[in-house]
């Protein structure tokens, strides 16, 4: 028998080529991404109780402010993206057309409700770290954190693929609609933002001091 080729283990070997090679562009570091909030990234933003910071990994993660940037561009079969927000914070209500899921990632309990329709809501669960709620098309959702430790809370957020500027994304309660214009925030059918009041920069900045971009 002839004698077997001895393969060398490959956590061994030293890479032969300089760089990340096709990897480049495909590592999403954390230090780098809280450096990219999104504080104004859907039309609820601006309001009391839903004010957060948002951060795109992956695809638009339903943005409706065109000025998002995903730190990885690759398409991907999935969309990721980051939630920080203090407690007694989050999204408000609304509904998208495909699945959503979300595990928190700090010791803070998050407080997601949902309903059938645009003005009800009927159930509501409270998750803590490292859980998963899975929410599906056409259901009526919002969320915040409930309480926790010390400090804005984290969440991680996966979506099915979809394309952006492309339908409305995300459809909000009417009461949310109605909120944000008197604020003067509004987003076309498309589902991007095309009105934002001249003061938008300076909310930005007071968004970005209050919860900050540190860990």
């Amino acid at each position: 028998m002839a004698d077997e080729p001895i393969h060398e283990d490959p956590r061994q070997q030293r890479p032969t080529g300089s760089g990340l090679g096709e990897m480049e562009g495909r590592i999403s570091r954390f230090a780098e991404l809280i450096e990219h909030p999104i504080p104004l990234m859907f039309i609820d933003s601006p309001l009391p109780h839903h004010q957060r910071l948002n951060y795109a990994v992956i695809g638009d993660t339903a943005s409706e402010n065109p000025n998002f940037s995903p730190m990885i561009t690759t398409p991907h079969g999935f969309q990721i993206g980051m939630v920080k927000a203090e407690p007694g914070c989050g999204p408000a209500y609304h509904t998208h057309d495909y699945i959503e899921c979300f595990v928190p990632l700090t010791n803070h309990k998050w407080r997601f409700y949902w309903g059938p329709e645009e003005d009800t809501v009927t159930h509501e669960a409270t998750i803590e770290k490292w859980d998963l709620i899975s929410l599906p098309p056409k259901l009526w959702r919002g969320f915040e954190v409930a309480e926790g430790e010390d400090g804005p809370a984290w969440l991680f957020a996966v979506l099915e693929p979809h394309d952006v500027f492309a339908f409305k994304d995300p459809y909000w309660s009417p009461y949310v609609v109605k909120a944000a214009e008197r604020q003067g925030y509004v987003a076309d059918e498309a589902g991007k933002m095309v009105k934002t009041p001249d003061d938008a920069a300076a909310l930005e900045q007071e968004i970005l001091k209050r919860i900050g971009s540190s860990r």
